[in-house]
Order: structure tokens, then C-alpha cells, then sequence
């Protein structure tokens, strides 16, 4: 559906947002809805994405090598050595036009999510008038970091619903020119959460061709790009071109590494955004403790770590393949550690989300909870649960077996 400016809203794409819903946390919303149970069975959790896969073993031994570094501030733009650590890491795990500049095209964030989300407040002040309200695309559902920066930042949020249709990635066809005029940015997830969908090569061509073209920013979240099973997934600093203008990558450890309390990761891509983007976080980000950094260094130097941690997900995504089948819409995604279930004609997400954390322990998030409703009322969320295959896999296992049981 092609999308037009109306009262400040894009029809088809836009969002009516319900009273108290709009910065509200999925997973708090899960909480409450599950309250008033208890379940029939020890309780198996798929509803965080939280990876519970063993930390790496050279973590304990390089903090205690630079545990006085706690006794410093750090400098908001990363270190040396991990600046070049991460850069010769992007420039061997993708085949970019020329290798990222270490000095000013890499800076160290605190994670990837307040990355996403200080990104969002710089594009608006970074990119020149447009021609309407200033609007954020996203994909629709969406990573709430990406919603919370683009309200921070006084942005019109406007969804791209991704379904199956679509292959759950936004439809660039859909975009008119009024939208594209006035859009400062567009966040794109690949692989995305919740579905896994990969963007090609030629996705990320097309979609820098709209972001030179309209003088947007695009803010590329690949967080999940080492989790995969068949074919590694590419980077939009690929198709970025020789200055990779217009193009910031986000990346973080906590998937690729399995230290999501770690909280380190990184932006690379265009060296005058990024100018504009530590000039903020260098007076209100959080800063990354000097010896998390060295942590970092060694796991960008490492692949071994990696393997294993992506083998291990490949024996549970081998168990869904084998316990699922074809049920409930069910296909191995392409990328990162995320089920998404077509259970509409099982009663929907949410009466799914209480029947199975009630009557078989196992803990799931509605999909209508990662989404937001379109114009037209449409949830793409709506009728799917989200699992999140992080635990053992026993457990794993064992809670497959349960849903398939409960909602059979």
C-alpha cells in the first residue's frame, strides 16, 4: 500500500498508537498478562532474548589484566586498540568497498540499543529540512530502542508492517515521495527480530539508492549477523559505496560473543555522521569501562568462540525443525536465535501466551506485543508468538515438545 501524508500521518504506514502502550515494554506487558497464572509445569522461559549460551573463557582473564582501568574515565569514542580490533573485524567478516578508517568511522557504544537510539536523535539534528514533519521509518515489529529514539528525537514514527507477504522485510515499493521527503532516517533490522529474514545485497543497493537519493540516514541494525545456520548474512556497509555516505552499522557482542551484560558494541559507517553522532554521546551516552573494551578486542579476535556458540544453535534450530515441522507456519529463519509462530487459528497471541505459560510452563511473547497497530487497525504482529531459542538444548527440546502438545 502506497503511502500519503494525511494530518501528519502516513496513511497505510503510519500508527495509532493505544493510550499508554507507546513506551511500554513488551516484556512488562507479557508480565502483567501472565499474572493472574500459575503454570502446570516447571517453568521453561522462550520470551528474552537474553543468550544463555557459556561465556567465552578469555573473559576472566583479560578483566583482571586491566581491572585498574576501572580507575578511569573512559573516552567516549573507543579506545585504539579496539577501534582497530573492530575495524579489522569488519573488514574481514565482510567485503566492504575499501576497509573502515579505525580513527573516524568506528566508534564503541554501549551496547548496541543505546546506540540505536542516541543514532535516531542525531540523524534528526544531522540530516537538512525536509519537506513535512521529519518522520522515522521502521520496521513493523520493531526493536523498542528504534520507536523510543525516534520519539526522543520529536520524529513522526512511521511503520513498514513486514509479513510473510513481504518476506517480512519492509516493502520499499510502498514508499511514495512525499514519505521519502520528509524521512531522516530508516532503521532496518537484518537479521531481523522477531522473524530471522536477511536482507540481500540488492535490498541494501536499492535502499541506499533511496537514502542518497531523499538524504536520509540508514541505521542498520545487525546485531544477529554471526547467529545463523546456512548462509552468512551481508552488511549494508557492503552496498554503501567508497565513503559509505548515509550508512551506520550497529553491532554488538552480545549475540555474536554471549555477553549481553557485557554491554559493549559498535557504529561504523559514515565518518560525518558519526562526527555528529560522538559530539552527542560524548555528553550523554553512556560510556564503555576501559576494560570491557580489552574484553572486546579479544573477542573480535577470536572466530573460534563464535562457531561454537553458532554450532550450539544449530542443534536447537535442528530439534524445532524436527519437533515443529511444518505446524503453525513454522520455516528455519535464515538468521539470529528467534521462532515466530502463526498461531491465529489457535486462538490468537495472547490467549496462546497465557494457554501455554498456564497449562505447560513454557513462556512466550505475543507477537501483537512487539508491533504497533497500522492506520488501517492492522497488528503484523497480531496471531504470532515469539520464541526465543536461548536455553540449553534439553530444555529447548523439552519445550517444544510441550507446545506442540498443549496446541495440538
Amino acid at each position: 500500500m502506497a503511502m500519503t501524508a494525511s494530518s501528519g500521518v502516513a496513511q497505510g504506514a503510519g500508527s495509532a498508537i493505544p493510550a499508554g502502550q507507546a513506551e511500554r515494554s513488551p516484556f512488562l506487558r507479557t508480565t502483567e498478562l501472565l499474572a493472574p497464572y500459575q503454570p502446570a509445569k516447571p517453568l521453561i522461559t522462550l520470551s528474552l532474548g537474553e543468550p544463555q549460551h557459556p561465556v567465552p573463557d578469555f573473559v576472566g582473564p583479560v578483566l583482571a589484566k586491566h581491572i585498574a582501568d576501572f580507575g578511569r574515565y573512559p573516552l567516549a569514542k573507543g579506545i585504539e586498540p579496539f577501534r582497530h580490533a573492530a575495524a579489522n573485524w569488519l573488514s574481514t567478516r565482510f567485503q566492504l568497498p575499501r576497509p573502515i578508517d579505525p580513527e573516524s568511522e568506528i566508534l564503541v557504544l554501549n551496547g548496541s540499543r543505546e546506540g540505536l537510539f542516541f543514532a535516531a536523535i542525531t540523524a534528526a539534528r544531522y540530516v537538512g529540512p525536509r519537506k513535512g514533519r521529519p518522520a522515522i521509518l521502521m520496521p513493523n515489529p520493531f526493536y523498542p530502542a528504534y520507536g523510543a529514539g525516534a520519539r526522543a528525537a520529536g520524529c513522526e514514527l512511521i511503520y513498514l508492517p513486514t509479513t510473510l507477504a513481504n518476506g517480512f522485510l519492509p516493502d520499499l515499493d510502498s514508499l511514495d515521495e512525499a514519505t521519502l521527503a520528509r524521512t531522516v532516517a530508516m532503521f532496518i533490522a537484518s537479521p531481523a527480530n522477531p522473524q530471522g529474514s536477511v536482507a540481500s545485497r540488492d535490498y541494501f543497493t536499492r535502499l541506499k539508492g533511496l537514502a542518497d537519493r531523499y538524504g536520509f540516514m540508514i541505521l542498520s541494525d545487525e546485531c544477529y549477523s554471526e547467529i545463523y545456520t546456512r548462509q552468512a548474512p551481508g552488511s549494508a556497509l557492503e552496498c554503501a559505496g567508497p565513503d559509505f555516505t548515509n550508512v551506520v552499522a550497529f553491532q554488538s557482542l552480545s549475540k555474536r560473543s554471549n555477553l549481553p551484560g557485557m554491554r559493549v558494541g559498535f557504529a561504523a559507517g559514515d565518518r560525518k555522521f558519526l562526527a555528529a553522532f560522538h559530539e552527542l554521546r560524548n555528553v550523554a551516552a553512556p560510556q564503555v569501562p576501559v576494560p570491557l573494551q580489552h574484553v572486546a578486542v579479544a573477542a573480535y579476535s577470536d572466530e573460534t568462540h563464535v562457531e561454537e556458540n553458532r554450532r550450539l544453535y544449530r542443534i536447537k534450530f535442528d530439534l524445532a525443525d524436527q519437533i515443529l515441522g511444518s505446524r503453525y507456519g513454522y520455516v528455519r529463519p535464515a538468521g539470529g536465535f528467534c521462532v515466530w509462530l502463526d498461531v491465529s487459528d489457535r486462538g490468537g497471541d495472547e490467549a496462546t501466551a497465557v494457554k501455554l505459560y498456564r497449562d505447560a510452563g513454557v513462556r512466550v511473547i505475543p507477537g501483537s506485543y512487539l508491533s504497533r497497530l497500522q492506520n488501517d487497525g492492522f497488528n503484523p504482529g497480531a496471531g504470532y508468538i515469539r520464541l526465543a531459542l536461548v536455553s540449553d538444548s534439553e530444555s529447548t527440546a523439552e519445550a517444544l515438545h510441550r507446545l506442540v502438545e498443549i496446541l495440538d
